[in-house]
């Protein structure tokens, strides 16, 4: 609704009313109600939510059918629709980020900010940062989109050989068309040679990969195959805390149970098997425990995992008949010395068929993240180990209802898993971009741990992988108290503090959970360097001036 003159009256009018204190007690005068709501109809109400929300406050007024306006009583309202829904929470694009969305409009209109740009430091958006692309990649995936570019001497044989072999394994030689549900199958046989070559020849199996849209649609699918029962039989899903909030969205969309056990914060975020025995014990009491989901390495906490911590956490799962769920898309971000990513898959069958026959595993990874940050694409991919053969088929007709994942994704996700070999032109170029993205990642992991430790009242551990920081804040009383007034988390209310006076948007750590009484943001590592510098500068003199104001 754009502010012209009726709506700017509008908006004067509803603030005269709602200045009245009778209106927060619900007492609006109804004349003065009746005679807006007649002028106004609809619009009455879109700019009194409005209201509403900034301010935090809602008069119980009886909202109309719309009947007078010829909308009539509508088949979908917010008591007709699915419940489910209305509990999904994603901070990531939550109301920090909207705000931050607005901010960027007011910018661009000419409104006076203390700063010129809106630094999203929320996301794990590597090319929204200005990270460049891996040239290999999109030289194919432009092969592949425009075919006619196969004549064009500027490309490598390389990568002209690559497109034509994903082009006529596509209907048509076109990546316009649909591919099988599961995905196109030499890519998928590339996945598991990629897989059997990590994992040092541990065999891989072409059927048992699902290429997916990005791992998130692959981890939402194996929850829905999960979900199951009513009452104390409904499936419980073992989650870490923090979390990346697709594992609660998600279910809370499936009326799932969330099973929280707590990273060890004072260890470097590690896990501890006796937490996860401390929560799969309590919920036993209310739901049915039927699966684990770890990340390795760590979102939002930037850990990676010790071998000796999966092999503990594979033999939990087998004790309690657990479905392990194993997200390893930050797989190649390891950065801190001494650290190494292991599959979980690997590890389980190394320690032998007592487990390898038995523990039931999928593991997903992405072209989102790594040394490539394709986010848009959305290519990635599932394995499935142990799977109940009938249940397989169950999840192959699951995936068929969504027709197939993007074939641009999918050729995408074939050059990460098949990258050149050395003996081809393109090998020297893709292995100085993949090293250069990954070392500047791990000199910015360094350098926003070592800075935001030099800031008195934030504690950051090391940042051993993925690419975010999870830095602990110690608030004042005072801005805790403040923060309540407001009906906000006092890390949502430090955060929202901080991009109105410096532009630069995080994520409050209870978006993603935290134990009780501590407080966090999140904030990513992908900015270029110097920008980072600029970030990791503005926190350090907010956070004095903040502390400052509220002491």
């Amino acid at each position: 609704m754009t502010v012209g003159g009726g709506s700017l009256s509008l908006i004067v009018a509803i603030h005269n009313l709602c200045g009245q204190k009778s209106c927060l007690r619900n007492s609006l005068p109804v004349e003065d109600l009746e005679l807006t709501k007649r002028r106004f109809g609809r619009a009455f109400w879109v700019v009194m939510n409005i209201s509403w929300a900034i301010s935090g406050t809602e008069c119980e007024l009886q909202k109309p059918n719309m009947t007078e306006n010829g909308l009539g009583n509508r088949v979908l309202n917010m008591d007709t629709m699915n419940p489910n829904v209305k509990r999904v929470e994603y901070a990531v694009r939550g109301p920090i980020v909207q705000r931050a969305l607005q901010i960027e409009k007011e910018l661009k209109q000419g409104v006076e900010k203390p700063f010129t740009e809106v630094i999203k430091a929320n996301i794990g958006d590597a090319h929204a940062m200005g990270q460049k692309p891996i040239t290999f990649l999109r030289q194919v995936v432009a092969l592949c989109a425009y075919p006619d570019l196969l004549e064009d001497d500027k490309f490598p044989e390389d990568a002209k050989n690559r497109a034509r072999r994903i082009l006529q394994a596509c209907g048509g030689g076109s990546i316009g068309a649909y591919s099988a549900s599961p995905g196109i199958e030499i890519i998928r046989q590339d996945v598991a040679k990629y897989i059997e070559k990590r994992d040092g020849g541990i065999p891989s199996d072409p059927d048992s990969i699902y290429l997916s849209t990005g791992a998130s649609d692959a981890i939402v699918t194996m929850l829905k195959l999960l979900t199951s029962g009513e009452g104390k039989n409904r499936t419980g899903v073992m989650i870490s805390i923090p979390q990346y909030p697709l594992y609660s969205a998600a279910l809370a969309e499936l009326a799932a149970v969330q099973i929280s056990y707590y990273l060890d914060e004072d260890k470097c975020w590690s896990l501890d098997v006796n937490e996860l025995r401390r929560a799969v014990k309590a919920a036993r009491e209310h739901c049915n425990p039927r699966a684990l989901c770890i990340i390795n390495p760590g979102n939002p906490t930037g850990q990676v995992q010790s071998r000796q911590c999966i092999e503990d956490v594979i033999r939990f799962a087998a004790e309690e008949h657990l479905f392990l769920m194993a997200d390893e898309v930050y797989q190649d971000n390891v950065y801190a010395e001494g650290c190494q990513f292991h599959s979980f898959k690997k590890v389980l069958f190394e320690m032998g068929p007592e487990y390898s026959s038995v523990v039931e595993l999928v593991s997903f990874h992405s072209t989102s993240k790594c040394f490539m940050g394709e986010c848009g694409f959305r290519g990635g991919y599932m394995e499935v180990v142990n799977m109940d053969p009938e249940v397989k088929l169950q999840l192959t007709k699951l995936v068929s209802v969504r027709l197939c994942p993007p074939i641009p994704g999918q050729a995408l996700l074939d050059l990460v898993v098949n990258p050149p070999q050395p003996d081809e032109p393109s090998y020297a170029t893709f292995i100085k971009e993949r090293t250069a993205n990954l070392d500047i990642l791990a000199e910015k992991a360094k350098m926003t741990e070592q800075v935001l430790n030099t800031v008195p009242g934030i504690h950051c551990n090391p940042v051993q992988g993925a690419m975010y920081t999870f830095p602990r804040l110690s608030l004042p009383e005072k801005a805790i108290n403040a923060a309540k007034e407001k009906g906000q988390a006092p890390d949502m209310f430090y955060c929202m503090k901080l991009l109105e006076e410096t532009g630069i948007c995080l994520v409050p750590g209870s978006g993603f959970g935290q134990r009780d009484g501590t407080y966090h943001f999140r904030m990513t590592i992908l900015p270029a360097t110097e920008k980072l510098k600029v970030v990791l500068e503005k926190i350090r003199e907010f956070h004095k001036r903040f502390t400052e104001e509220f002491s």
